[in-house]
């Protein structure tokens, strides 16, 4: 008898034990990959396109400071920058993952110790200097926007995949927003000649776009889906999945500055004529989201 009580204890305690393991952690954290890809064709001739570039860059950096590393409130961020030409396989970057020790990436991020002189608050200025440079000195004839852009995200190394940490117990996702800013006027037109018309979308597929609306009585929309040659190719990529893209900048030709006029009327402009042929494109090539802007 006295045996089976003393079984019946020790099984009490190791159900009680048992009930208090404790759970898993898992933690989920998310970090900012900002990619900015400017477009250095013939409209930069125009010193308002690149003064506004260089305005909105510069909001991007003071983000990426201010709001996602946040030096002195934050701890371990992994966000990072890029910025590159189109045409330009140069690039400068600033990424936070390649500090592999937290001592190291707070020391980088804080500016202080070792990194005091070449920190963040350093690479940032840099990072400037190295972009108002570019703007200075690239002048490009129009080139295949789209391929270039597809290029770049598919053989760039651009694009963050999430991953898991774990330390065989607890785990934690770490998840990366990846967002394009694309900064260009929206047109899509080639300086070469070329019989691949595959991403081509300048001024006469804006008017035989324009033409299909007002002969057939339809907005842009449906004349982008009932019209093949108006429309552009889709390309699906997995990693399109992952990118948010966004479009700067964004430029129209039919308005007259001087007049405050526009040559056509609403729903018929060059820029919400291009703004539906991109949205289309964007989705239908699996991009996660496309944001249009236009001053």
């Amino acid at each position: 008898m006295k045996h089976l009580l003393k079984l019946f204890a020790l099984i009490v305690v190791l159900q009680s034990c048992n009930s208090c393991e404790v759970e898993p952690v898992k933690k989920r954290l998310t970090y900012q990959n900002i990619i900015i890809l400017s477009d250095m064709s013939d409209r930069i001739s125009n010193k308002n396109f690149s003064n506004k570039d260089f305005l909105e860059i510069q909001k991007l950096l003071k983000y990426f400071e201010t709001e996602c590393v946040k030096p002195g409130e934050k701890i371990g961020d992994r966000s990072s920058l890029y910025f590159s030409t189109f045409s330009d396989k140069s690039s400068v970057s600033i990424n936070l993952d390649d500090l592999k020790t937290l001592g190291e990436k707070q020391s980088f991020i804080n500016s202080t110790g070792k990194y005091q002189k070449s920190g963040l608050k350093q690479k940032l200025i840099d990072f400037e200097l190295s972009v108002a440079n570019k703007y200075a000195n690239t002048k490009d004839l129009g080139l295949d926007l789209l391929s270039v852009l597809i290029e770049k995200i598919s053989n760039g190394n651009l694009i963050k995949k999430d991953k898991i940490i774990t330390d065989g117990i607890d785990s934690t996702i770490i998840h990366y927003e990846n967002h394009i800013y694309i900064f260009t006027d929206g047109y899509l037109e080639y300086s070469t000649k070329t019989k691949n018309s595959q991403f081509r979308f300048g001024l006469p597929e804006i008017r035989k776009a324009r033409m299909n609306c007002v002969g057939r009585n339809l907005n842009i929309e449906q004349v982008i889906v009932n019209d093949p040659s108006l429309s552009l190719r889709p390309v699906k990529k997995n990693e399109h999945k992952l990118v948010d893209l966004h479009v700067l900048e964004t430029h129209e030709r039919d308005f007259d500055k001087a007049k405050h006029t526009y040559e056509n009327p609403i729903g018929l402009r060059d820029n919400e004529i291009l703004e539906a042929v991109w949205k289309k494109w964007a989705e239908e090539s699996e991009f996660k989201s496309l944001v249009w802007s236009k001053y």
